[in-house]
């Protein structure tokens, strides 16, 4: 079939089963947009900045699984979006975003908007391409689509110049991909694994350590009969939140930085890590020479370059956790699972020791108690995204997650503004589900100009501002650390979040009690409209446990030490 680049890149979107695309046209790039007018294959949102364009294609990718499709014209657009790929690599979320580029004649003689999209997007991509022909068009948009999805999951740039979009050429899309140098490893190699079962038989003290890896292998149901066959107690990553599910006896909860007392006491002081999909991340292991200092290690990652980057290993296995699980849980019913009752036993007097607990008010709003009260009121039906910051941390913390993709939040990258456009994904994906996004005073405005997307294509996400007048994260380091040395995060001067709202054609909620927020929320989710609900809350709450930068995860700073 002969067609132009442009119409090429619409056909391989359909091609691939995409139902939403995300992006913000410009002159690079226009004959795309031009032939997205024509097509009916797929719906197209305008967000109202390109950032916001690759975070809700990335929302869309961790509610689903599916690959999110971003696009972008050239030079600011193209830099633009360097967050929202640099974002998703950190958390290895399957993405294609189509940039426009100059004419090829143009590259390189500094034309109008003309920028080194992939010489600067190779830090934060999986892999990038810049098309030169015609003729190679088709092939690199399936092996972009095959590179997202496959081994572990990442963005991937296809640069295409405006000369290229406008030529005429065969269209024959690949049915199949090959990549002579690029051959993920999904089985496990048996030996290693017998081996593994073999250390999990003979261990006392055996840990569970769930990473966002098996979220996106799609996993859980193995990791939890795992768990339940062994009787192995399990800890979360930020990451991995929902995986084992919040009514789990053996799930301790999460682990690290702001992880629970039994948790970090786990990893402590485990015999044996079985790591499913995890990164061993400096928030996870704190100070190194200190981490897990008793404990032999299985690691379980698809990602051979994972594998004992920060920590020693003992019994590597590269493979995808689901086929991992699948060949070793086998090998464990005869697993005696009393060999681990008294290590059980200690974990649950950790718990009740140093429970996950903060200190309710009938004169303030606790973000505790708005994230737990949530999850009274929508529970198993919500998607919750975040931003970064306090908000971040008590939604990971206080939020009771049933199920793997229900939790959406910029764990690596630590993007500010991301939970807003992401949720704009989610609900795309699931318009049955609510939708929240958990986010702050400083985080909501770093893409507030969202709320006009949101409204045109009527997507009513509800957006819980816990409003503390301060970038609280940053305050309360400046708390321990700094002397109360408060530079930069005031935020008492703001702007009316309601007005605000209702401006940009939502709704706006200002809540100070608890009979007002259960009010506010029911109200929400009964709307077809964006929401902000502006939630004052205590000022100078702090996020409890914390392990100071670089110290042990058994040198927590627990509740009853909080400043008042």
């Amino acid at each position: 079939m002969q067609m132009s680049g442009a119409q090429m890149v619409c056909e391989a979107i359909i091609a691939e089963g995409v139902k939403t695309v995300f992006g913000y046209p410009g002159g690079a790039i226009m004959h795309v947009y031009d032939e997205i007018y024509k097509q009916n294959g797929f719906e197209h949102i305008l967000n109202r900045h390109e950032q916001a364009a690759v975070h809700a294609a990335d929302g869309y990718a961790r509610a689903t699984g599916e690959v999110g499709v971003a696009m972008v014209t050239s030079g600011p657009g193209f830099t633009n979006a360097v967050t929202g790929l640099a974002t998703a690599y950190m958390d290895s979320i399957p993405l294609v975003v189509i940039s426009g580029q100059v004419p090829l004649s143009l590259i390189g003689t500094d034309g109008f908007q003309e920028i080194d999209a992939v010489g600067i997007s190779r830090p934060c991509t999986k892999h990038n391409f810049l098309v030169r022909t015609i003729e190679e068009l088709p092939r690199i948009l399936k092996e972009a689509f095959y590179i997202a999805r496959s081994g572990r999951p990442g963005p991937v740039l296809v640069d295409v110049p405006k000369d290229i979009t406008v030529a005429v050429g065969n269209f024959i899309y690949p049915e199949t991909v090959n990549i002579p140098t690029y051959k993920p490893t999904y089985k496990g190699n048996k030996k290693q694994i017998e081996k593994a079962v073999e250390a999990i038989k003979k261990a006392k003290k055996p840990l569970i350590y769930v990473g966002g890896g098996a979220v996106l292998s799609n996993a859980s149901d193995l990791v939890r009969e795992l768990a339940e066959k062994t009787q192995i107690p399990a800890v979360e990553t930020l990451m991995a939140r929902g995986v084992m599910g919040a009514k789990n006896p053996l799930l301790l909860g999460m682990l690290g930085m702001h992880g629970n007392y039994a948790s970090n006491m786990a990893m402590s002081e485990t015999d044996l890590i079985i790591a499913l999909g995890a990164r061993f991340d400096d928030r996870v292991t704190g100070k190194l020479s200190e981490f897990a200092r008793y404990a032999d290690i299985i690691h379980v990652d698809i990602d051979p370059a994972n594998i004992a980057k920060l920590v020693d290993v003992d019994y590597p296995i590269v493979g995808d956790v689901y086929d991992v699980l699948e060949n070793m849980i086998p090998l464990l019913e005869n697993v005696n699972t009393d060999r681990y009752q008294a290590w059980r036993e200690i974990l649950k007097r950790y718990d009740t020791l140093h429970p996950q607990s903060y200190v309710d008010s009938d004169d303030v709003l606790k973000p505790q108690w708005v994230i737990e009260r949530v999850g009274e009121l929508v529970g198993e039906n919500a998607i919750i995204t975040s931003d970064v910051g306090q908000h971040q941390m008590w939604a990971a913390q206080h939020y009771p997650f049933d199920r793997p993709r229900q939790w959406i939040n910029s764990g690596g990258l630590g993007t500010m503004g991301f939970g807003f456009p992401a949720a704009l994904g989610a609900k795309r994906a699931f318009p049955e589900k609510t939708v929240i996004n958990v986010t702050g005073d400083g985080s909501i405005l770093m893409n507030m100009q969202e709320l006009v997307t949101a409204a045109e294509y009527k997507i009513p996400v509800i957006n819980l501002i816990l409003n503390n007048h301060f970038l609280g994260m940053v305050r309360q380091w400046q708390t321990f650390f700094y002397e109360k040395r408060y530079s930069q995060t005031d935020l008492t001067f703001q702007p009316n979040w309601k007005a605000l709202a209702e401006a940009c054609g939502g709704i706006g909620y200002d809540v100070a009690t608890k009979k007002e927020f259960d009010a506010a929320l029911k109200d929400a989710i009964e709307q077809d409209k964006v929401c902000f609900m502006n939630i004052a809350i205590n000022r100078f709450e702090n996020v409890l446990p914390m392990v100071p930068a670089g110290g042990a995860l058994f040198n927590m700073m627990l509740p009853q030490s909080e400043e008042k």
